[in-house]
């Protein structure tokens, strides 16, 4: 990891509350941290800011998560930009489905901090598997 600047996460949650509450989180733990709470918006930061990883819910008020999920893999290859969905839509299928839509990782809510931060770690090449 390249120690002159911290790596970027965008958070992608219509619930502003949990977003904060994540964000926190992450920037306790060293991490530049931007919040989005609709798909639009979020495709305008990316594009613009390239995070170096989005965090993204499903179910946003403008449109899926799936389809957010899609436009970004138009944006950015998975090598560049890894997407972990973090959903309360805790179904086979739906993470079937986000993994097709190109999701490197997907995680429940709710779900442990350390759970969180160790997923975040590994999907930025901080953190090998064993």
């Amino acid at each position: 990891m390249d120690q002159s600047r911290r790596d970027r996460i965008l958070i992608v949650d219509d619930d502003e509350t949990l977003a904060t509450l994540l964000a926190t989180r992450l920037r306790s733990s060293g991490f530049e941290v931007e919040i989005q709470l609709n798909g639009l918006s979020a495709l305008q930061a990316a594009s613009l800011r390239h995070p170096d990883l989005v965090i993204l819910d499903l179910q946003l008020p403008d449109r899926s998560g799936f389809d957010v999920c899609k436009d970004l893999r138009r944006l950015f290859h998975p090598w560049e930009v890894p997407i972990l969905m973090l959903t309360a839509v805790d179904q086979p299928l739906a993470q079937l489905k986000g993994f097709a839509c190109g999701a490197d990782a997907y995680l429940p809510k709710p779900c442990n901090s350390t759970e969180l931060l160790k997923t975040v770690a590994m999907l930025l090449g901080q953190l090998e598997l064993a």
